[in-house]
């Protein structure tokens, strides 16, 4: 987006090079047809420079003018209107030079000679407006366009602190109560599940300063709490990740993986023969990402609202924040097969389905 300081001198430029451009359409014009009086060239100098200082004038009443405002009609009479009045002045202003600098006699009456020099003025002072509003008209779009980026970058910002505080309570209840527990019993498993859960923690407050993180940032999150919920668990639950190295550098919203990996624990628990099997994959692909979570057991449809109201929404959730982050570039699906409970997602700028 272009700022005010950037505006202004924009305007500067155009206005003075397509002022330059027209003196110099205007000598060129009178060289071609054999006029080439010195008087002749300072006239059209001086003429020039009176249409500057004129349009920089109209330029003062266009910037009250808000364009949103106002319709296409509204905006061209307006713009023809006062086009046709400062037309006038420099017809004014050019009789006034041809007493200084005389040009070629001309034979014509004094309504044609005012005719061919209004129509001259307002023509190109006419351009000037329709150049001016244009520009600005660019400008107005720019500036609601940017708007409505930061806008939505702000609702994705405010969704995504939503979802981290809506971060299952149990998983963290359960962490706490395995330290207490682990510090009478075994202080290095305590100790160890505290880094675990700092390490967790402090990703889930820090990506949120960074739009996009490395998957392997993504991942290491992951491990983090799949070695909480292993020591919780001990036997009860294996994990496997399998991740392509290709597939560590490429950049993806934060937080995504979590509430399919909390679902393969909660779910597959209650669901699966023991030990639970859960397998991550991930790798690229023609560069699509693609990261299959894979957990024995069976789907359960989560309720719309548990006790916390947590559970039910956490997929919506997810849902809706790929379709603003990856509108029309994301697949994303769960289906049961063969005793397992699969969920794959695909990111990219080509989904193929």
């Amino acid at each position: 987006m272009v700022n005010l300081k950037g505006r202004r001198r924009l305007f500067w430029i155009l206005h003075t090079t397509g002022w330059v451009f027209c003196f110099a359409f205007i000598s060129i014009a009178d060289w071609t047809m054999g006029i080439h009086k010195p008087e002749i060239l300072a006239g059209n100098a001086a003429a020039v420079a009176a249409a500057f200082l004129v349009t920089l004038f109209l330029r003062l009443y266009y910037r009250t003018i808000r364009i949103q405002d106002h319709s296409i009609f509204s905006l061209s009479l307006r713009a023809l209107l006062f086009s046709f009045g400062a037309a006038n002045i420099m017809v004014v202003i050019s009789s006034l030079l041809d007493r200084v600098f005389p040009g070629p006699p001309l034979h014509a009456t004094l309504l044609i000679t005012y005719l061919a020099v209004a129509i001259t003025w307002l023509g190109m002072i006419l351009g000037w407006s329709a150049l001016y509003f244009g520009i600005k008209f660019w400008q107005e779009w720019a500036l609601q366009k940017d708007k409505a980026e930061k806008a939505m970058a702000l609702a994705q910002t405010a969704q995504l602190q939503m979802l981290r505080y809506r971060m299952n309570p149990h998983f963290l209840f359960n962490a706490l109560n395995s330290i207490r527990a682990l510090i009478s019993e075994n202080k290095a498993s305590a100790k160890s599940v505290v880094t675990e859960l700092s390490e967790y923690l402090r990703y889930s407050l820090i990506s949120k300063n960074y739009a996009r993180v490395p998957f392997k940032e993504e991942v290491d999150s992951v491990r983090h709490y799949f070695n909480i919920q292993k020591i919780r668990y001990e036997n009860k639950l294996e994990v496997s990740l399998d991740i392509d190295s290709e597939a560590e550098e490429y950049p993806i919203a934060s937080f995504l993986l979590q509430p399919l990996i909390e679902n393969a624990v909660k779910f597959g628990m209650s669901t699966s023969p023991l030990p639970l099997k859960i397998q991550v994959n991930a790798g690229v692909q023609n560069g699509i990402l693609r990261v299959d979570i894979i957990n024995s057991g069976s789907w359960v449809e989560p309720p719309e609202q548990d006790r916390e109201g947590l559970i039910g929404q956490s997929l919506d959730n997810l849902r809706r924040r790929l379709a603003e982050v990856y509108p029309g570039k994301h697949h994303f699906e769960i289906q049961e097969k063969e005793g397992t409970v699969q969920a794959k997602l695909a990111i990219g700028t080509d989904i193929r389905r």
